[in-house]
């Protein structure tokens, strides 16, 4: 028996092609696109599909559902945090935020992570498995269904290496930038990546003009090493080469995620060093203050050192701004909720 297909995971011209196949009309294929990604869930709410269709749709597809098993919101600026229930049982999380230029939602590409960088908490219990398509879309779905409001922004962000689940991202991308479906432009999209490279020069050759966030974290491959294994594998050269070809490509600026972490890569030489390496480049450069992860000992950097930090990146011509922490009061930073969950749950 052919294995039942997650229709939210397809892109229109699949589930086109999938109803040319069980010889139905092509174009029903538009109609079923648009219903589920409204947030339908029963075929019977397909109002014009015949009763035979949505009983052949029954039986060789399904729709992913997935189910909010925990829910916090900010009293400090309404950021919302969600723990999703997945049909495997598996959790994920997803956040909201609220900026003045709409909603943005921060979402999981994977169940877990594996690429151990020693200042996230996503990491701590390494790669589960894969997201489909579908489940990235269904977060947003869920989240629009749950607030009552438009999600206007994405980021790939939450759990996971968005690059290190390749397929399924770019399917992700195709679908949600559908007319016919959420409609999210690519230039309110960002994807984060710890610096997956011949990934980065993959995405570059699709040349889909979505935001590129690299989680850099420091200035030199010595103090890279220490808090992302994946600096082992790819030196800060190969990285910032794959940036270039990424920006000569696409002709997007890219965003340098750099965590400040006290003692460990905020000081002035290392402020200095960071500017020799982007020097000249289309970048701009976001500090984060890190949050403290209980297991790692990390604490976050004075004002003062921080703002130091930012007016050497500046003085070099390079655009820094500090990130403002959202829902610290909920443990909005990816992989912190879902982490105590599985604690609870082992109690």
């Amino acid at each position: 028996m052919m294995e039942k297909k997650d229709l939210l995971s397809l892109t229109l011209a699949e589930i086109e092609e999938l109803l040319v196949s069980m010889d139905e009309k092509k174009f029903r294929g538009k109609q079923i696109f648009q219903w589920i990604n409204k947030g339908i869930k029963d075929f019977d709410e397909m109002t014009n599909l015949s009763k035979a269709l949505r009983d052949k749709l029954e039986e060789h597809t399904y729709i992913t559902n997935i189910k909010i098993e925990e829910k916090l919101v900010s009293s400090i600026d309404g950021t919302i945090k969600y723990l999703f229930l997945l049909d495997d049982y598996n959790i994920i999380e997803g956040v909201v935020m609220k900026y003045n230029h709409g909603l943005t939602a921060c979402i999981s590409t994977q169940v877990g992570c594996a690429m151990g960088c020693s200042f996230c908490a996503s990491t701590l219990e390494g790669l589960v498995r894969n997201l489909r398509a579908g489940e990235m879309i269904d977060q947003i779905l869920t989240m629009q269904n749950d607030i009552g409001d438009r999600i206007s922004n994405i980021v790939l962000m939450g759990s996971g290496e968005p690059l290190n689940n390749f397929d399924e991202t770019i399917n992700f991308l195709n679908i949600i930038n559908d007319k016919n479906g959420l409609n999210i432009g690519n230039r309110h999209i960002t994807l984060s990546t710890s610096g997956l490279v011949p990934q980065i020069k993959a995405l570059a050759d699709l040349q889909i003009p979505i935001n590129l966030a690299i989680s850099l974290h420091a200035p030199n491959d010595e103090l890279r090493r220490k808090t992302m294994p994946i600096a082992k594998k790819y030196s800060i050269k190969e990285l910032i080469d794959s940036c270039r070809y990424y920006i000569d490509k696409t002709s997007r600026r890219i965003t340098f995620e750099y965590a400040l972490i006290k003692g460990v890569n905020d000081g002035q030489k290392d402020a200095n060093e960071l500017s020799t390496l982007l020097k000249g480049m289309l970048c701009h450069v976001n500090l984060i203050p890190v949050n403290s992860v209980e297991e790692r000992g990390y604490k976050k950097p004075s004002i003062e050192a921080i703002k130091s930090f930012q007016q050497v990146l500046k003085k070099s011509g390079i655009e820094a701004t500090v990130r403002r922490e959202m829902g610290s009061d909920i443990n909005a930073a990816c992989g912190q909720l879902r982490r105590k969950h599985l604690q609870n749950q082992q109690k």
